[in-house]
């Protein structure tokens, strides 16, 4: 009985034995197998570097404003008698948009030029008598002053009617319509706002190093996201006096046409301002560029060699300045030379040495001045 499960015992041994083995090989076929495996080349598109020359230029963000903005305002109380616009149309200068109930003044006005009218036939009567000396210099002189007292009252009511007839103070478009016929308004009510928009103000910031690059006369490009394909070109014409203490810029305005009036007060708009001398850059997508906090990086396409000595196509990560932007492009001004060949699209998947798979059938947008399709 002994001898017997001395044999059973014996068997498991070599059967359990053998499958140690046999997995054993199999884990160091695994690692063996593992050491000399390589990923399958990642599939990017590139694009060959050139050198292109650009201005220099400072892109910021800038608010509209308009040369002429106001909401026109009641001067005096009274009642809407008459509204003589209409809500977004334009106005010319000293067109007349609303007129107050003037009734009770027109009726004072015509009693005091019937006064006026007395008093000048009593001076004209005063002026006969004093010559003939029936009367005394006192009674004249006191009939003068009748006369320009009523002169004066009869002016007085006419520059009331007059600031009760609201006419629009300069050419511009109008706003919506803010009041009613028949309303009661009081002093300073306002009426409907008022904006002259060609030509039309852009007011932008730009950090206090760069004031000695911005001068009077300097030109300026506009554009919008709400306006695709819009350029507006202007001037600068302004600059502020002082810095602001808070954000270290300075507010500089510039002024450009708007003949079709797309621009209005209050949008924000790119502004790229001329701040220097020409300089060269090799104009590469945006989606070329790997931006990090230690630095901006792009891939190099170059033939590298596998620990085995195998050459095959790899890339490099290579750091990179940045400085200046057009439409799709990013201006690279240092890290790369002409005729390097860059990744362009795929860069987040790569690493140092990772083999690639140039396809360049779909690439990525690079227009320095982009048309987008309405939508």
């Amino acid at each position: 009985m002994a001898k017997r499960m001395f044999l059973m015992l014996l068997v498991a041994a070599a059967v359990i034995g053998g499958l140690g083995y046999f997995k054993l090989r199999q884990v160091q076929a695994a690692v063996k197998a593992g050491t000399s495996f390589q990923p399958p080349p990642e599939a990017i598109t590139t694009i060959v570097a050139k050198e292109e020359t650009w201005p220099s230029t400072l892109n910021v963000v800038g608010t509209m404003a308009a040369i002429h903005g106001v909401t026109v305002s009641a001067d005096l109380p009274g009642t809407v008698d008459q509204i003589k616009f209409d809500s977004g149309k334009w106005v010319q200068a000293g067109e007349v948009l609303v007129e107050l109930d003037t009734r009770q003044e027109r009726a004072q006005l015509a009693a005091m030029e019937a006064q006026r009218d007395l008093t000048k036939i009593n001076y004209n009567r005063m002026q006969q008598l004093v010559n003939e000396g029936v009367i005394s210099r006192s009674d004249y002189d006191k009939a003068t002053a009748d006369q320009k007292a009523a002169d004066a009252n009869a002016a007085e009511v006419r520059a009331t009617i007059a600031r009760k007839t609201i006419r629009a103070p300069f050419s511009g478009v109008l706003g919506i319509r803010q009041v009613n016929q028949g309303q009661y308004l009081a002093a300073g009510s306002a009426i409907v706002p008022l904006q002259s928009l060609n030509p039309i103000y852009v007011n932008f910031g730009v950090p206090q190093q760069m004031l000695g690059s911005i001068q009077a006369g300097r030109g300026v490009r506009i554009t919008s996201d709400d306006l695709p394909g819009r350029i507006f070109a202007g001037r600068v014409n302004a600059i502020d006096s002082v810095v602001d203490q808070t954000t270290r810029n300075i507010q500089v305005q510039a002024t450009l046409a708007n003949p079709d009036g797309k621009l209005r007060p209050g949008m924000f708009v790119q502004v790229e301002v001329g701040v220097g001398e020409k300089k060269s850059v090799i104009p590469l997508p945006a989606s070329a560029i790997s931006y990090a906090p230690f630095g901006d990086s792009v891939y190099v396409v170059t033939d590298m060699q596998s620990p085995k000595g195998q050459t095959y196509r790899g890339v490099r990560q290579q750091f990179v300045k940045v400085e200046g932007a057009r439409g799709d492009q990013v201006g690279v001004v240092s890290g790369l030379k002409p005729g390097d060949e860059v990744v362009t699209s795929g860069v987040f998947k790569l690493r140092n040495g990772a083999a690639v798979s140039v396809n360049n059938k779909v690439q990525p947008a690079n227009s320095p001045a982009p048309k987008p399709e309405d939508n």
